[in-house]
């Protein structure tokens, strides 16, 4: 710790977003850009970011159903500043819906999931979205809808699939990702669409509010400014499922 800002150990390799990451289908994109925005670019150019607050690589077929919430910080590099994203993953089950309500509550992007091989699933995603939203206000959040398990599905039946999640998304005004946690497909680049969107989300309120040298983001993270270094973390995202 230096002149009370921590440093913290570099960013691995593959966590590093250098351009910004686009949609891997155009036809459930929300937004075309192919660059972050032009404060952002001469923000991080110059350094005058302040410390603004995937996980393990592994297949596992016998995976357990989450407990409550669960927890994960992945740390990136996005236009050549240091970013924590903080994931929290809320069970599905009724059970705990009183629980995992209290976790959405400042969410910078809330992803629902449903089972692409399961398309009555994709019927409760409306429901969850309804249940995050009433926790942050309407349209503050960057919305995904995600088909899961996408290697479960003939090219024949992912498109029939597809048709009607691309409908469901349009109408919960969320960008549609189909990915397999198995093969790896369109994981790793979904994360890195998400940890940019957040980036930039969380970024340009901050340098709207430009109340230097320190801030809050979310619920508690701080915010401060050093000249030499510059770190964001504390922005989060909600995963919320009924499926898997």
């Amino acid at each position: 710790m230096s002149n009370g800002v921590l440093h913290a150990p570099p960013v691995s390799k593959d966590r590093i977003i250098s351009k910004f990451p686009k949609c891997y289908l155009p036809e459930a994109c929300l937004q075309f850009k192919d660059q972050f925005h032009i404060q952002v670019k001469n923000a991080c150019h110059e350094r005058q970011t302040r410390n603004v607050g995937f996980c393990k690589n592994v297949f596992d077929r016998d995976y357990k159903a989450t407990i409550g919430v669960d927890f994960e910080i992945e740390r990136f590099e996005v236009a050549g500043i240091p970013y924590n994203l903080q994931i929290w993953d809320t069970a599905g089950q009724e059970k705990f819906k009183c629980i995992a309500s209290a976790y959405y509550r400042g969410a910078e992007v809330v992803i629902i999931t449903f089972d692409l091989a399961d398309i009555q699933t994709l019927e409760h995603t409306k429901q969850w979205l309804e249940d995050a939203l009433k926790e942050n206000e309407q349209g503050l959040s960057t919305i995904f809808l995600v088909g899961s398990k996408k290697d479960l599905l003939s090219q024949a039946e992912y498109e029939r699939t597809e048709a009607d999640a691309i409908r469901m998304a349009t109408e919960m005004q969320a960008e549609y990702w189909a990915v397999s946690s198995k093969t790896g497909e369109n994981v790793r680049e979904f994360f890195f669409r998400v940890a940019a969107l957040a980036f930039e989300a969380s970024l340009l309120k901050e340098l709207e509010r430009n109340d230097f040298p320190s801030a809050k983001i979310g619920e508690g993270s701080t915010i401060r400014m050093d000249k030499a270094t510059a770190e964001y973390s504390g922005s989060r995202i909600n995963s919320t499922t009924g499926c898997c």
